[in-house]
């Protein structure tokens, strides 16, 4: 019997997005696997040298290199899109490749890039060392206050960086208000949007132009792969990220956008069971008379609790604080754990926690770290999937051991 193509849900656009999580962007071979194939292919064939011809000119539609377009690619970045809703999207390597690449391709050498100070590691670097290496200047601000933003723009800035909630320490930069300064001096705001999720937070419906993920994180969730991903506008993706991708190479592998494709399907799940947990464990810690500070943007003694409820829909799966006692009694902290695993990586099934001033961020000076909020009595937990009350015990355990 033939399919009814009269559905009025063939329209992707009707679809919730639990179901486009698992349908959207799917491309099926004549073989009608349930399963989306893996194309572990470099190359493509034409038909005809006329056909070859047409495809690299853009006037023939289909696969030319898997450099920059591959069908396993293709189904990761569409249905990407249709979550984040986004017009189109470029998948990279890794995180930091998307992050690279978005910065990149919106810059020439003689422009200017404004960023917030609070950044990854690494993020940072490609803004104040890279970045600068071929000409671009970058001015880093404090990206809790928009003004600051403001007071930096310059007649040759091209792009605003930020990432929001910051890693490690969970500051917020009002995406919107920096999205206007942005647009106003004509420049493109770029979002590092990891931490709060596809789910939690949409900056693009915020203003932002683009937004980065590192796919390694929730999106795969379970520590199997890396990649990342950049999404927004047809008009810039398809154009002067799609153009970097394809010349420069920073592309994913085929078997890694279909590991990232089968962890959408559980993305919703996964990161809803994994926040309610982290809103437990956020409570349990604040109420620890060992615990200095708590970092978590859904407790109503974060100073931008306001605007986490006004920009996000949950608190996420990240919560950071620092405990009494220093580096000695973070070390003896973390070392006392037993089911919480020790590891720089996030968004995994399993909880994990970073000491970031000796790991992520140990290449900065201790002025530099002071300024982004980052001492060494800072732990930053990734909650996983487990009984939230087995965490609980663990962390009460290793708090009594300091």
């Amino acid at each position: 019997m033939t399919k009814n193509n009269k559905n009025p849900l063939n329209n992707k656009a009707k679809l919730s997005p639990q179901t486009l999580a698992v349908h959207g962007g799917g491309a099926r071979s004549p073989f009608g696997e349930t399963s989306e194939g893996i194309y572990f292919n470099s190359g493509f064939t034409y038909e005809s040298s006329l056909s070859a011809q047409q495809r690299f000119e853009g006037n023939e539609e289909g696969h030319i290199y898997s450099r920059f377009s591959n069908p396993s690619v293709d189904m990761f970045q569409n249905r990407m899109a249709l979550i984040e809703g986004a017009e189109a999207a470029r998948a990279t390597a890794t995180g930091m490749a998307a992050v690279t690449t978005a910065l990149m391709s919106q810059v020439k050498a003689g422009d200017h890039v404004v960023a917030a100070r609070a950044l990854f590691g690494s993020c940072r670097y490609v803004v104040e060392d890279f970045l600068p290496r071929w000409g671009v200047n970058s001015t880093l601000v404090d990206g809790r206050n928009p003004e600051d933003f403001a007071k930096a723009m310059q007649k040759n800035t091209k792009a605003i960086f930020i990432e929001s909630p910051t890693n490690p320490t969970l500051e917020l930069v009002d995406i919107k208000a920096v999205a206007d300064i942005a647009h106003a001096s004509d420049a493109k705001l770029i979002v590092d949007n990891v931490f709060a999720t596809p789910i939690f937070q949409k900056p693009l419906a915020l203003g932002a132009d683009l937004v980065t993920y590192s796919a390694t994180k929730h999106i795969d969730g379970q520590g199997r792969a890396m990649g990342g991903i950049i999404l927004g506008s047809s008009e810039i993706i398809e154009a002067d990220i799609h153009t970097f991708i394809r010349q420069t190479g920073p592309s994913i592998s085929p078997f890694n956008a279909w590991i990232m494709l089968k962890g959408l399907e559980t993305l919703e799940l996964r990161v809803k069971k994994m926040s309610e947990n982290t809103a437990k464990i956020a409570d349990f810690l604040a109420l620890s008379n060992k615990i200095e500070q708590l970092y978590y943007p859904f407790n109503d003694k974060h100073p931008q609790y306001e605007l986490a409820k006004r920009q996000m829909s949950n608190g996420s799966t990240m919560v950071s604080f620092e405990v009494k006692g220093g580096q000695e009694a973070a070390f003896r902290f973390a070392d006392a754990l037993a089911i919480i695993l020790i590891s720089n990586n996030l968004g995994d099934a399993k909880t994990l926690i970073s000491h970031p001033s000796t790991t992520t961020h140990q290449r900065f000076n201790e002025e530099e770290r002071a300024e982004m909020g980052i001492r060494r009595s800072l732990l930053r937990l990734s909650v996983g999937l487990e009984n939230p009350d087995d965490l609980i015990a663990d962390l009460d355990f290793a708090l009594d051991q300091i």
